[in-house]
């Protein structure tokens, strides 16, 4: 019914925005100072197009506040968790035998060298070939 709902409030911000755009510009909007007795006339209150934008203006607002109560009242369950990270209480023992020798990030390998090389004795090279 929601999915319904949001169908029927886009075909009515669509016909919205046609129905404004529909009517004639009569030059007394923001930019120009018209006389406000011009709202009330007969001809202003007859217009089909002033009666439309009024109405489907109604049904925009009142569908959009009617789609924010049912959004709100909708189910928790509803949101997709199927990409959600599996979080646990208690960290993850391992199974197997512990590793020989600890992990060695890629990017600090030549780093890791280095600092193996100037850690060994100056006077203990074992070279092949000596």
């Amino acid at each position: 019914m929601f999915s319904f709902l949001l169908i029927v409030h886009a075909v009515i911000a669509a016909l919205l925005v046609t129905v404004i755009l529909m009517q004639q510009s009569e030059g007394g909007g923001l930019t120009s100072s018209g006389s406000p007795s011009g709202l009330m006339s007969a001809r202003g209150a007859a217009n089909f197009l002033t009666r439309a934008t009024a109405v489907l203006a109604g049904l925009f607002i009142a569908m959009s506040i009617l789609l924010a109560v049912l959004a709100a009242t909708r189910r928790a369950d509803a949101i997709d968790t199927s990409l959600a990270r599996p979080t646990s209480a208690a960290p993850a023992v391992p199974t197997g035998p512990a590793p020989a020798a600890p992990a060695v990030d890629p990017l600090d390998a030549a780093a890791g060298a280095v600092v193996a090389n100037q850690a060994a004795p100056a006077g203990n090279s074992s070279a092949p070939g000596q």
